[in-house]
């Protein structure tokens, strides 16, 4: 970005998503002067470095929600997408999959010429494609194998996909068991801490319930986990965890699909581990 003049023959531009300032004489300063923080064209680029900041994780935002969801996105908004920064470094070494040729590999380039991957032959191919999917890592297999080649491509992921920690259904769950209870009981001094833990996390909480809801299989579940509705400073525990519809109709525990578990159990087992844990706990 071209330095802008502001009074006094500063000078500020953009670097690294901070504003930057020079004097008269060129010299670098460590930071905005006092005479010209209120400056407009100072005040601009602040307002600029916020937007940007918003703008960010927004793009990261919507591409995981394209993970979770785990539904073909078509190449056209890609394209329309992939000269916007944000966008491109969001997307970017994801593990894609292309319906139609069945090839796996990590995103690189998308363009009217088709979609730009590196394969697990570690060659750059170019696959023509209509759409793509990003996967939810429970549902890639080898998963491991595709940790290790990432680690040895140098692979950075904008957005949590390869090493997203993931929960399978364990074997042998009762047919009408319809919550889980692995995570209750977690301790907290005072609701208003497990509510920040979780608004941290990208939770929302309704009636009691922390929510992450997933579109899987054509339907919309919500995994909700009690954390609890009295007065904000009282002590509080994590309650279970269930698999309801948008009504709050539940589901039992093997109706449950991949994703939605892997997810759900994601959630409770964040916000579990923030519980206030004894030292006999931590010894144990």
């Amino acid at each position: 970005m071209a330095w802008l003049a502001t009074a006094g023959g500063y000078q500020v531009t953009l670097q690294s998503g901070e504003v930057a300032c020079r004097n008269a004489a060129g010299r670098a300063l460590k930071a905005v002067p006092p005479a010209i923080r209120d400056d407009p064209v100072v005040v601009g680029l602040r307002q600029l470095t916020e937007w940007l900041a918003r703008h960010d994780g927004l793009c990261r935002a919507e591409v995981e929600r394209w993970m979770v969801r785990s539904l073909p996105v078509p190449a056209a908004v890609l394209r329309s997408v992939w000269p916007d920064e944000a966008w491109r470094t969001a997307l970017t070494d994801l593990v894609v999959t292309v319906p139609d040729a069945e090839e796996v590999g990590f995103l690189r380039d998308v363009d009217d010429q088709g979609i730009g991957v590196v394969n697990l032959d570690g060659e750059t191919v170019r696959i023509p494609a209509t759409e793509l999917l990003i996967p939810h890592p429970v549902l890639l297999e080898d998963l491991d194998d595709l940790r290790e080649f990432a680690a040895d491509l140098g692979v950075r992921q904008s957005v949590d996909q390869l090493f997203r920690a993931t929960w399978t259904r364990p074997p042998g769950i009762d047919p009408q068991q319809d919550r889980l209870e692995e995570y209750s009981g977690g301790e907290y001094a005072e609701l208003r801490h497990l509510l920040a833990r979780a608004s941290t996390l990208g939770y929302p909480v309704r009636g009691g319930y922390a929510v992450c809801r997933v579109f899987e299989a054509g339907r919309t579940v919500e995994a909700r986990f009690w954390v609890g509705s009295d007065d904000p400073s009282w002590e509080t525990e994590t309650g279970d965890l269930v698999f309801t519809d948008r009504a709050g109709s539940p589901f039992k525990l093997v109706e449950v699909g991949p994703v939605t578990w892997s997810e759900g159990v994601r959630m409770a087992s964040a916000l579990y581990a923030g519980r206030v844990v004894e030292k006999s706990e931590e010894q144990a």
